[in-house]
């Protein structure tokens, strides 16, 4: 007995536990409304249907106890149940509450799950938006449906086991007979179970009524592709079916309730015997013969007011109805001299590729093993000597990996957290190739002005810490002179005085240390949930977290800035997708996450922007599309959780930008519904596809890439997401899409698509990688390039509208030669079928336009490619070592004319030794004064 207490005991700590630390979390963050709300309506939910389904069973069994017969027939079936009916009499009680309790739990359970579903529901904000069919607004669908239908499934389980248990009943006590002569069925049972059926047929009315609005929403295929909505043989054959067959359902029901005075069966089950047939026959019959004989042999006419009404809703859906497709010739007729001159302010072409530099950030800038960089950085903008840049950042976030002793206490209290944001320009390097930093070193010092450094939330901040403690500092960073040593000052964790909460985190963490560590502090705080992604699903559970959050410096601050989506399953005529599937591109596999993997939605808005304090891991939540119904729905159900836009500030509006996983959605969604005519969709004469990524090669889609260009018609070059499209099963480019990525800009989130006749010769991505490699001039070089250890990695394929054509720029990376990281090396440049691969972009587009004369070669720049400041021009030994360098750099581009790799490879070892002794000179110098 003492075991088993104390086994209960355990067990419902541990499920104290469990409630206790999500509680005191989600009160740390400010968001304990959101708790609350939540688990309240779980709770009503788990209550009233689990009573509603205990109270319907338990009911239904006790009529069926007090209508059984007085004295049970005499026969062999009567008597084999009568040792039943003994054994179970001194226990009736504890049975029936038994099984009410059993159902009552399953029922309740299940109705707690739907908690989204009714707050949607009961605080449903109209679309003002109706649908084409029925003309009813589109949030019945959205949120009264859903519920309608929960509501229905539920009804149907009450009303079987009920049955189901009443039938039990009837035949353990004699009012069913099933071998005995006579009658069946006694008058009492007779009308007991009609009564039930009669409920049940009742509900399959409402079912069949309830159909008639799901036609609207459901999926389907149709020749040109997936299909949502009505379709002729729904809107003509369906749709007279269900309500037909609502009309004989509710008769059935009628009969069925007749027996309790009738008290025959006879009638009800004839008219439950014809509705089954019509089911069959107008339902499912009838519908295939108009289909077969009315649709089909001119299917293209008979469907095509309802593709309309699918290209519309789905366009709308989506936002991409506004989207303004134009005709692009993909060809230029000017002058080549007016085409390099206006190379250079079509674009700012970024070389330095996010996805392919991680390691040189790593290498360059780590400093310390215990810090990391992602694989993959990102790209923001950032005002460069009073000129806005587009800049790849990266923050250097704690890397448990390489702490040198691993401990509880140097995993837990030590190393806590990373330290400062490198940044880079997007469209230099420096001579050798490295990142021209803006930014760097550590602490970090550069164009970004002061800031709080410290990371303690980040994508790669996987490991709970205990902090606040002066007893037991952090190690900040080392130096030179040693380790520096930190308290944590910001309240964002949860406190551990209390030893109650000590032993529910040493539960729930499976870390009894927790507990009895002498290192624990009444000052600690446990810090936990600490990537940005995972803290906003916790305080929003109600919507979906784009995959790739990004940082940026704000007010003083790092903060990680999270775009987020409302979604819909239910807006009639809109095709679905999931976003999983949609969202996946090269970069997916590893390196960022997808969006929501099974999730099919076929509405979607970026409705919220959220940012994360990378110090004190506050969470803030901001209304972004103001006009959003599934927004004000959920801003309804959970008050004062969203701040509104105008919340916003200028510092924080300058890195907003488009998200990624969006404009993948989009740009999806675009590959067949940037047609508008119903004809043309139904014959797919003009369907694109994504292409694959030429540079990965892993045959999945290239990822869009944000870049500021001139689109035709703009005056200035704007920040934004770019993609191509190319023909359904072919490799030359079919349009060109971009969205004005960037939040400042009052045309924020217009999309242009470039349409390229469809006998377009101009080549697509996977051509131009492959005219790259398959030109003999171009294989020479990269043969060379490849000589020694080295390995060759492509950068971003970038596609840029110039003067009617389209420019291909690639930047090319080397990894080897005394170095393991990638440095740029070359420069791709395709436009109108001629390819050029030259060292600078500017020695490219002179040779791919005829122009006279390169670009100079400018010796190496020491202030960003180390991680340096330029050093003092009258310090001696600085200057020899920048003379050195030069030397080295103008005997490595002559080996690499000349095709002497080794020398190539000596005189890179002998510029990075020559810009080391040039860092750590100024080093020295500034030690020394």
């Amino acid at each position: 007995m003492t075991l088993g207490v104390l086994a209960v005991l355990a067990m419902a700590f541990v499920m104290f536990a469990g409630f206790w630390t999500d509680w005191l979390w989600y009160r740390s963050v400010d968001y304990s409304s959101v708790f609350t709300t939540t688990l309240w309506t779980k709770i009503g939910l788990f209550f009233v249907f689990g009573l509603l389904m205990a109270a319907a069973v338990g009911v239904n069994v006790y009529l069926a106890h007090r209508l059984r017969p007085p004295l049970s027939a005499m026969s062999m079936e009567q008597q084999s149940l009568d040792r039943y009916r003994m054994g179970i009499a001194p226990y009736k009680k504890w049975v029936l509450l038994t099984v009410c309790a059993l159902v009552g739990l399953i029922a309740g359970a299940s109705a707690s799950s739907q908690w989204r579903t009714w707050l949607l529901w009961t605080n449903s904000t109209p679309f003002g938006t109706k649908d084409p069919q029925f003309h009813v607004d589109i949030s019945f669908y959205a949120f009264d449906l859903p519920w309608f239908r929960f509501l229905l499934s539920f009804g149907f389980a009450a009303v079987v086991l009920s049955l189901l248990a009443a039938a039990l009943v009837h035949y353990l006590y004699g009012g069913l007979r099933i071998t005995s002569p006579g009658g069946r069925a006694t008058a009492a049972a007779t009308g007991h179970l009609s009564v039930l059926l009669g409920l049940f047929v009742t509900l399959k009315a409402v079912a069949y009524w309830l159909d008639r609005y799901s036609l609207a929403v459901k999926s389907g295929n149709l020749r040109s592709g997936d299909w949502t909505g009505l379709r002729y043989v729904d809107a003509n054959a369906y749709l007279p079916a269900k309500t037909i067959l609502f009309a004989i359902a509710i008769i059935c029901a009628l009969l069925f309730f007749a027996t309790l005075w009738r008290r025959t069966w006879s009638l009800p089950l004839i008219g439950f015997g014809l509705m089954v047939l019509s089911a069959i026959l107008i339902g499912g019959l009838y519908p295939a013969i108009v289909q077969k004989f009315q649709v089909q042999p001119n299917e293209a006419a008979k469907e095509q007011p309802y593709i309309q009404k699918n290209i519309d809703a789905t366009r709308e859906a989506y936002g991409i109805d506004h989207a303004d497709v134009t005709d692009y010739t993909g060809t230029s007729g000017d002058a080549k001299e007016k085409l390099r001159s206006d190379a250079d302010t079509a674009a700012s072409i970024r070389l330095l590729d996010p996805n392919v530099v991680s390691p040189t950030y790593q290498q360059l800038q780590k400093v310390r093993g215990y810090y990391a960089f992602p694989s993959t950085l990102d790209v923001d903008r950032y005002t460069i000597d009073g000129k806005e840049q587009d800049t790849v950042v990266g923050l250097r976030e704690l890397n448990l990996e390489g702490i040198p002793q691993h401990s509880w206490i140097n995993d837990h209290f030590k190393y806590t957290h990373g330290y400062g944001m490198v940044a880079a320009k997007g469209t230099t390097t420096t001579a050798s190739g490295e990142p021209d930093f803006t930014e760097y070193n550590l602490p970090t010092k550069g164009d970004l002005g002061t800031y709080q450094q410290r990371i303690y939330y980040g994508e790669q901040t996987k490991q709970w810490s205990i902090v606040g403690d002066k007893s037991t500092p952090e190690i900040d960073y080392t130096d030179d002179n040693g380790e520096k040593p930190y308290t944590y000052t910001a309240k964002s964790g949860v406190g551990l005085k209390n030893p109650v909460t000590r032993l529910a985190y040493a539960v729930s963490f499976g870390e009894p240390q927790i507990f009895y560590s002498g290192a624990v502090g009444d000052d600690s705080q446990i810090l936990y949930n600490r990537m940005p992604k995972e803290r906003v699903e916790a305080v929003a559970p109600w919507l979906t977290i784009d995959g790739d959050s990004y940082p940026a410096v704000v007010d003083g601050r790092i903060v990680w800035i999270v775009d987020a989506y409302t979604t819909s399953n239910g807006y009639p005529y809109s095709s679905r997708t999931t976003l999983g599937d949609t969202t996946a591109d090269s970069l997916t596999d590893g390196q960022r996450a997808v969006l929501a993997q099974q999730n099919q939605v076929n509405y979607i808005r970026n409705s919220v922007k959220a940012t994360v304090d990378a110090y004190s891991g506050k969470v803030t939540l901001y209304q972004w599309d103001t006009k959003d119904p599934v927004l004000k729905t959920w801003m309804k159900a959970f008050p004062d959780t969203v701040q509104p836009k105008t919340a916003i500030g200028d510092a924080l509006m300058a890195h907003l930008r488009y998200p990624q996983d969006l404009f993948k959605v989009q740009r999806e969604l675009l590959t067949r519904y940037h047609v508008t005519k119903a004809s043309t969709f139904y014959s797919g004469s003009e369907v694109w596809a994504v292409p694959n990524d030429p540079a990965a090669r892993t045959g999945k889609s290239v990822p869009p890439y944000y870049l500021s260009l001139k689109m035709p018609g703009q005056n200035d070059q704007a920040f934004s997401l770019t993609t191509t499209f190319t023909p359904n099963k072919r490799e030359n480019l079919s349009a060109f899409m971009a969205v004005d990525a960037d939040a400042k800009s009052p045309e924020y989130g217009a999309i242009r698509v470039l349409k390229l006749p469809s006998n377009t010769t101009v080549s697509g991505p996977q051509q131009v990688q492959s005219q790259f490699n398959s030109d003999p001039n171009v294989a020479e070089k990269i043969r060379l390039l490849k000589g020694g250890d080295s390995e060759v990695e492509y950068g971003n394929l970038l596609t840029v509208p110039l003067d009617g054509g389209l420019l291909y720029v690639e930047p090319v990376y080397v990894r080897g030669a005394g170095t393991n990281y990638p440095l740029l090396k070359k420069v791709l440049v395709s436009y109108g079928g001629q390819t050029e691969f030259e060292d600078t972009l500017g020695q490219a587009l002179d040779a791919v336009f005829g122009s006279d004369g390169g670009e100079p070669v400018t010796p190496p720049e020491t202030g960003g490619g180390g991680g340096t400041e330029p050093p003092a021009a009258g310090n001696p030994t600085v200057a020899q070592a920048l003379e050195d360098a030069q030397q080295a750099y103008d005997a490595g581009q002559k080996a690499l004319k000349d095709g002497d790799w080794g020398a190539y490879g000596q005189a890179q070892k002998d510029l990075a030794d020559a810009l080391k002794r040039a860092k750590d000179a100024e080093q020295q110098a500034e030690k020394t004064g």
